[in-house]
């Protein structure tokens, strides 16, 4: 079970994300960086020297809002010696080939495509075929356990359920399918949709990442039994509840 550890960026700083309620995300304090709340940059290089990770996965909130993308700020952590250098996964709201390679170009290892803020299957197709199918994630963006739909336009077949979704998603030829649970996200809850991950794996095929809930390492290997090829890992992280070696 690997672990990949999240990154949420606000407005220039790292913030700490709980529930998807992310008008109310305040600047993240790490047991990683104690006494520099919401310094991304640093915490990038925590990440990779503290934990070993080889990949992190950055969530772009200002761009998954429709505000500009922190492209300057994803370049700084980009930086091998600055911050984390490359496998940042990022998630920047993305529904466009031009957005895809925006965020390559700026210093993306790959990019997630989020059921959230994508149209429809059609466009993410037209950004696997832009960039490569290795370069794509698609993140099956859930609420409670329910698929969130785009705040504007439609999905095809709006009814289909998560495994659906998910088959969809495969036939374009993504990298790898996120199972992420807004309501999970900060609550050290535990993992939820082990099921639908499940169900994935058995059905589909393809790798699978969960993300949020995690709050141990017994956790991480009830997602490995399920499946799961790796955690989207936060809170637990900056709680000093898994830490290197984990």
């Amino acid at each position: 079970m690997q672990i990949i550890p999240v990154l949420d960026l606000l407005r220039g700083h790292a913030v700490h994300a709980r529930r998807g309620a992310r008008s109310r995300y305040q600047p993240l304090e790490s047991v990683l960086l104690p006494g520099r709340p919401g310094d991304a940059v640093t915490l990038g290089r925590a990440y990779r020297e503290m934990l070993g990770a080889e990949l992190c996965y950055v969530a772009d909130l200002d761009a998954i809002q429709g505000w500009s993308p922190q492209h300057q700020l994803l370049g700084q952590l980009a930086d091998p010696v600055r911050s984390f250098g490359k496998g940042i996964l990022v998630d920047a709201g993305i529904a466009t080939p031009a957005a895809a390679e925006a965020a390559l170009e700026a210093g993306a290892s790959a990019v997630v495509v989020g059921l959230e803020t994508m149209r429809t299957f059609a466009d993410l197709r037209r950004v696997v075929d832009a960039v490569g199918g290795t370069r794509v994630l698609f993140s099956l963006d859930m609420m409670d356990g329910l698929p969130i739909r785009r705040r504007t336009g439609k999905l095809a077949r709006e009814e289909a359920v998560g495994l659906e979704i998910a088959a969809r998603a495969a036939e374009t030829g993504v990298a790898a399918i996120i199972v992420l649970d807004l309501a999970a996200v900060g609550a050290e809850s535990g993992p939820r949709n082990l099921d639908l991950m499940a169900g994935i794996k058995r059905v589909i095929g393809c790798p699978v990442f969960a993300g949020g809930g995690v709050r141990s390492r017994d956790d991480l290997h009830e997602l490995a039994h399920a499946g799961c090829d790796a955690a989207l890992v936060g809170t637990a992280i900056h709680a000093g509840a898994i830490s290197a070696g984990d």
